[in-house]
């Protein structure tokens, strides 16, 4: 048997809603960058799924096409060596004079798809629509994209109309590519269900196979949905038709998710609002099974189930998480290992596909609306410039013959742990796992320096959360400026990574502790670095936007010129030049800590004391950007795992001055907000001088979500904190 093969896609739907059209490339800027297919050839990537859409190749008119954009990609493609599998419609309805719903799909799918098979017969894999049964439910069935559909008649039609555009579309293309093959997607999600529910749970697992029972002529007289579609308003004429035409693909494409799996249950008290349902019969919920069911993951179970259903070549075409760093690259090692499982049980496995690797934005909303939601995949794109992450070395090392395998592996994924449970009776605590068999050696640690601060607690906390081994030392274990005590930690707990959250951090007090300040900020963390140079593992450690003046007009980028105004700014300038004279130090400036745990920030404490009735000073012109500890925590690990280094800038996106930060916090959580007293930084007596000004924007990474998002996540954490402290309310304090 072939070895097999890592494919990658690139995000590629045009959907509509209303009047709107979605789109993906132009959201992750892949439309104008020719330079990442040089970036996939560079992974070792040889077959890609790659789009030639109708929509954007044709807008407005059947007559009128550009093939300019395609032209130059699929041309560089040949080129690189890399073999399109090429996709027409991906979860869209079609150009403006067409429709799911339409005669005319069909045919005019059919005619460009000879036009492009014409004009690049070399090409010879086709998707001439993605997911038809997908599309067919959201369009047609649930009504998020366009047609807005809600019945069962358009849900058929819709199908019925895909698959005839497939059927037609692979014919008209081996006309002039006889050896064009079909590699079909479909997400084959199995459902589950209480025993009342089993009837619908039935009904939706026949119903997943249908486009593939379509194409490859199973829907005869005896079909298990034959009468549900001639009920649906498709005449057997049109069934018959398949029948007598049957297109099986080539390949069979699984696009699987961890939510693609789907529990029913008809007690809705156990569920939130908008996870219920109905059909014809009753209201019930349908939600993730992985959230639902305590039993072990088994979601890679549909590879043997496909294959023992038409015994033709399967591949996994859409492998993605949207998740933190770490849990990405479990979930693709995990389809890794499950398709080599079903491999070595005799299916006939040919590949498993890293998509997104651009990534994506708001499949959160089901592409019905931007909100600018943005998951990454091999690359980020969010700075402009793709930025390789961990996912891209797991890649790299898979398409050159090697296991995939990175030091975060042996731990289990999210999906695989207790707390994910979330619907239904609640949490199990003896949720089984059921993990295929590992090799792997113990896990190493990340060395977290400055436990006891507020910046420490929240890296333990979210190396927690992620399941990443940590090691967290106070200041009282390791005195970070001693090179001996460093290298005997170091070679004790061999971690591959540390973190410096310690410093000294008391900007008025460094005026007159001149020396003690540039110890801990700068003799400390150099010290650091250079044991971590030593054994090559990364090193973070944290700078400040107090290295700039507040001269600039425009948030500060990495690449600014630094001019601090104040001994603590001086010494993390010097923290930058100190430890990134090594290669393998990442230095991350930051700004204006909060978290609702631990408190001890500005905006907590100001707003504690609000709440207590007590007057508040808050500086009216001094303008920063507030950045969220558990944001900054997340935001460091990732980078971290990517192996970034040097200089970037972590900070929630957006600038506020810190009155209207407070003023905005007040309002939030209705405390009276006459107590706060608004004053300019010269008209308070601090020892050292601030910049004015030193909002933080970055030209190198955009990890951190946006501030707005940030603060809407701590009001809902602070509001139950205040509660339990006593916090009284502005119309409490009025009865």
């Amino acid at each position: 048997m072939r070895e097999l093969a890592i494919w990658a896609g690139v995000e590629c739907t045009v959907n509509r809603v209303g009047n709107h059209w979605h789109d993906q490339m132009e959201l992750t800027g892949h439309a104008h960058r020719l330079a990442d297919l040089d970036l996939v050839a560079d992974l070792g990537i040889r077959t890609l799924r790659y789009p030639l859409i109708w929509e954007r190749t044709s807008p407005n008119a059947p007559t009128e096409r550009n093939w300019a954009w395609s032209d130059e990609r699929l041309n560089k493609l040949r080129v690189l060596g890399i073999d399109p599998i090429v996709g027409l419609v991906h979860h869209g309805s079609g150009p403006r004079y067409t429709g799911l719903l339409e005669e005319t799909f069909a045919p005019e799918l059919a005619q460009f798809a000879l036009e492009c098979a014409t004009r690049y017969p070399w090409i010879n894999q086709y998707t001439p629509v993605n997911e038809p049964l997908t599309t067919a439910r959201f369009s047609a069935l649930y009504g998020h994209w366009y047609p807005h559909h809600r019945n069962r008649r358009s849900f058929a039609r819709a199908l019925i109309n895909q698959c005839r555009a497939i059927a037609l579309s692979m014919t008209a293309i081996r006309s002039v590519n006889p050896a064009a093959e079909l590699v079909q997607t479909e997400d084959l999600g199995t459902t589950y269900s209480t025993p009342h529910m089993a009837y619908q749970q039935r009904f939706d697992n026949e119903r997943r196979w249908l486009s593939f029972d379509i194409l490859c002529g199973r829907v005869d007289p005896h079909h298990a949905l034959r009468c549900f579609l001639e009920g649906s308003g498709i005449t057997p004429d049109e069934l018959d038709w398949f029948v007598m035409h049957p297109c099986p693909p080539q390949i069979i494409g699984i696009n699987h998710y961890v939510t693609s799996d789907r529990h029913l249950d008809e007690r809705l008290y156990l569920y939130p609002e908008h996870s219920l349902g109905e059909n014809s019969q009753e209201r019930y919920a349908d939600v993730e099974a992985v959230r639902a069911i305590p039993h072990a993951y088994r979601g890679w179970n549909v590879i043997k189930s496909a294959w023992e259903r038409y015994r033709l070549p399967v591949a996994l075409t859409e492998v993605h998480i949207g998740c933190t760093r770490e849990e990405q690259l479990r979930w693709f090692q995990e389809a890794w290992l499950a398709a080599n499982k079903a491999r070595l049980a005799g299916c006939d496995v040919r590949a498993i596909t890293a998509w997104s690797i651009f990534g994506a934005y708001n499949w959160n909303t089901l592409l019905t609306r931007t909100d600018g939601k943005y998951e990454s995949g091999a690359f980020d794109v969010r700075s402009g410039k793709p930025r390789p992450t961990a996912l891209a070395r797991l890649i790299r090392s898979a398409t050159n013959g090697r296991e995939p395998f990175d030091i975060h592996l042996d731990m289990p994924g999210w999906w695989q742990k207790p707390a994910r449970i979330l619907y239904g009776a609640g949490p199990n605590k003896d949720v089984p796992r059921d993990l295929p068999p590992r090799k792997r050696p113990p896990s190493r640690t990340i060395l977290i320096c400055g436990a006891a601060g507020s910046l420490g607690r929240a890296l333990r906390q979210a190396c927690e959360t992620r399941s990443l081994p940590y090691r967290a030392l106070s200041r009282a274990d390791l005195d970070i400026t001693d090179p001996a005590a460093i290298d005997s930690v170091c070679d004790a707990l061999r971690p591959w990574a540390i973190i410096n959250a310690a410093g000294f951090v008391r900007v008025d007090e460094a005026e007159q502790n001149k020396v003690e300040c540039f110890r801990e900020n700068v003799l400390g963390p150099q010290a650091l670095a250079a044991a971590a140079h030593i054994r090559q593992i990364s090193l973070l450690t944290y700078s400040s936007d107090l290295v700039f003046d507040g001269q600039s007009g425009s948030p500060y980028l990495e690449s600014s010129t630094a001019n601090p105004l104040n001994v603590y700014g001086q010494s993390k300038l010097a923290c930058e030049g100190a430890t990134l004279q090594y290669p393998t130090t990442l230095c991350a400036r930051t700004a204006a800590f909060f978290s609702a745990r631990p408190r001890g920030d500005f905006l907590s404490d100001a707003l504690s004391a609000l709440s207590s009735g007590r007057t508040t000073i808050a500086l009216d012109d001094v303008t920063v950007s507030p950045t969220y500890l558990p944001d900054l925590a997340d935001a460091s690990l990732d980078l971290l795992i990517d192996g970034c280094t040097g200089l970037v800038h972590l900070a929630n996106q957006g600038a506020i001055s810190w009155s209207n930060l407070l003023q905005r916090g007040a309002q939030a959580l209705d405390i009276d907000t006459r107590k706060i007293e608004r004053r300019r930084l010269s008209e308070v007596n601090l020892a050292a001088p601030r910049p004015v000004y030193s909002a933080l924007a970055s030209e190198r990474v955009y990890l951190m979500p946006t501030l707005d998002d940030a603060l809407e996540r701590y009001f809902l954490a602070t509001r139950s904190l205040l509660t339990s402290t006593g916090f009284h309310s502005r119309a409490e304090s009025r009865t």
